[in-house]
């Protein structure tokens, strides 16, 4: 800028403006500039003008970039070294942030959960969902969700547009997000999602030009992929698309009972009666009705469980805008006879389900009156034995009494003490008939039973006359066959052989082993257990130095690595051959 305004250059100046050409700042002169100012031709304009570069600037701009440079190699100097002396750590290094990655995700997790009043619900391990107060995160001003799913399948019916769709993504989206530990809005307190391994969703129609396949030919490569899964949560979106309903109603039926055995559970969505009658008496399957509110004509997004909803058709398209004639026309053709069964088929199922809610109540009062029963029995067994000591401690009394009777008699014969002892002799003779003629036990006793002589519960081997012997805790017993109580069949169990497994954690694991100069056997003991060790504190990088030498420990090595199981892979590290990552 001093230059293009310098009054020597003035005369020879086209403008003053600096010019950048191939990435010079040039000025634009005329001819004769020589004769004031020494500087280099950079390039020529059409017009005959200059395009030049003093000498003392380019001096200047010489020294610059050799002071550039400079900087650049102490840059890279420094970086080298700084580089060499970090590889020492890069695996710690590269842990570390691996795990602060893992603390700001679950802070930032916290902080959205905040911000939105969200709940954190850590998964179970039981294999059911019960969710309380649920809402949808994608859904503006969603009905709150309250359901249970604690059976293998549950079946959806009920109003078109109401809400059945939204439920199983409802219950799948719980599960999800449980299981990647993110918040979502329910009561907490009342709300728990089992563990899955897996979540699979067959909503969309796989019908298009594109795939070359039909609507149900789709929904069946959907279902035959579920056959090679397990404990897997598998949501189902109107589960008779694209085929015959009667045919379709016996296929799904098998092949749902078939897949829960591999521990599969089902959420369905249909408009299937025959569906749900078929599944509906099978104990493990869960009816969910969508409800719609008739004086209204519009859906609750509400569920009433143990029912089979009606689908609402009719109301539904004329909700959405179908003619009235139309509808009343399309009822007509429907004919009440088929509503009425449809109605029939409804009820029918809603009664069945009731009678077996019953009959599973009464089972359990009779469980219970089978237990007081069982206590009323217990506290008889007390009595008895308390009965039974305090005779016999009346009894130890009456023989101390007339053993201390009979020496003083002895001392000095009484023929009036005479009498009256063998007076009491008889009295406790009846007494001991009396307590022998009971009720006989109705129960034959056969051996092998469970029984039980007054406190003591064994097993009976064998019956002679009105004694039997009896085995407790190992100790044989002959005892009176009146005395004994039937308490049950000694079950035969298969002796199963124990195995203790006991795992030690290391309470320091190593990211990194030496083995140099160690022998090839000592080199593979010795990593073993450092991969064992790596395995067990959840490492999921480790490195082994091995060194290069002649190479025939590095190849021990790999062939051993080949072969273990649970790596992910292995490859040598970048500039330093003698050293191998393991994942």
């Amino acid at each position: 800028y001093k230059m293009a305004h310098s009054s020597k250059l003035k005369d020879y100046l086209v403008d003053t403006q600096v010019h950048f050409l191939n990435g010079e700042e040039t000025l634009l002169v005329r001819g004769g500039f020589n004769k004031v100012l020494k500087a280099s031709v950079v390039g020529r304009t059409s017009g005959g003008f200059f395009y030049i570069l003093p000498q003392s600037i380019s001096h200047l701009k010489e020294k610059e970039s050799n002071l550039l440079s400079q900087k650049e190699e102490l840059i890279y100097r420094y970086c080298k070294t700084f580089s060499i002396t970090l590889n020492k750590y890069y695996l710690f290094i590269r842990f570390i942030n691996r795990e602060f990655d893992r603390f700001d995700h679950y802070q930032a997790r916290i902080q959205f959960a905040r911000s939105y009043d969200y709940q954190f619900i850590l998964p179970s391990k039981k294999k059911n969902i019960k969710i309380h107060e649920f809402c949808h995160p994608a859904i503006d001003n969603p009905v709150p969700i309250t359901i249970n799913l604690d059976k293998s399948v549950m079946l959806v019916t009920g109003v078109n547009a109401g809400g059945k769709t939204m439920l199983l993504k409802s219950l799948l989206s719980a599960v999800y997000m449980s299981k990647n530990l993110l918040p979502f809005r329910c009561n907490a307190q009342k709300t728990e999602v089992g563990h899955y391994k897996s979540i699979e969703a067959v909503i969309d129609d796989p019908q298009s030009v594109k795939n070359d396949i039909s609507t149900f030919a789709g929904r069946m490569v959907e279902f035959a992929k579920l056959f090679d899964k397990e404990n897997a949560i598998v949501g189902v979106d109107e589960i008779e698309l694209g085929t015959d309903s009667d045919e379709a109603a016996s296929l799904f039926r098998v092949m749902l009972d078939e897949l829960r055995k591999k521990g599969i559970t089902f959420i369905v969505t249909t408009h299937h009666k025959r569906l749900a009658s078929l599944m509906s008496g099978d104990d493990d399957v869960e009816l969910i009705a969508a409800l719609y509110n008739e004086e209204r004509r519009e859906p609750t997004y509400t569920f009433l469980q143990g029912s089979i909803g009606k689908s609402y058709a009719f109301e539904t398209a004329q909700r959405y805008g179908v003619p009235e004639y139309i509808v009343n026309r399309a009822k007509k053709l429907y004919g009440e006879d088929k509503e009425n069964l449809n109605e029939l088929i409804e009820k029918s199922t809603t009664l069945e389900r009731e009678m077996r809610l019953k009959i599973q109540k009464i089972d359990e009062e009779l469980k219970a009156v089978e237990r007081k029963k069982e206590d009323l029995d217990s506290i008889e067994d007390r009595l008895n034995e308390k009965h039974r000591k305090a005779i016999a401690t009346l009894e130890n009394r009456y023989n101390a009494a007339t053993k201390r009777a009979l020496e003083a008699i002895k001392v000095k014969e009484s023929t009036e003490g005479r009498r009256l002892l063998n007076s009491a002799y008889k009295h406790k003779e009846k007494s001991k008939q009396a307590q022998e003629v009971e009720q006989p036990n109705k129960v034959i006793l056969k051996v092998g039973d469970r029984v039980k002589y007054r406190s003591s519960k064994g097993e009976l081997l064998s019956i002679k006359g009105k004694e039997a012997t009896i085995e407790v805790d190992g100790l044989k017993m002959r005892v009176p066959l009146s005395q004994l109580k039937q308490i049950g069949v000694i079950p035969k169990i298969k002796s199963k052989s124990k195995t203790n497994i006991t795992i030690e954690k290391s309470g320091r694991g190593a990211i990194s082993i030496k083995l140099l100069g160690c022998f090839a056997d000592e080199a593979i003991d010795k990593l073993d257990r450092f991969l064992s060790d790596a395995l067990v504190n959840g490492f999921s990088e480790v490195e082994i130095i091995h060194g290069t030498g002649t190479g025939v420990l590095k190849k021990v090595i790999i062939n051993y690595l080949k072969s273990y199981p649970k790596l992910q892979s292995f490859y040598g590290q970048k500039g330093n051959l003698g050293i191998t990552i393991v994942k």
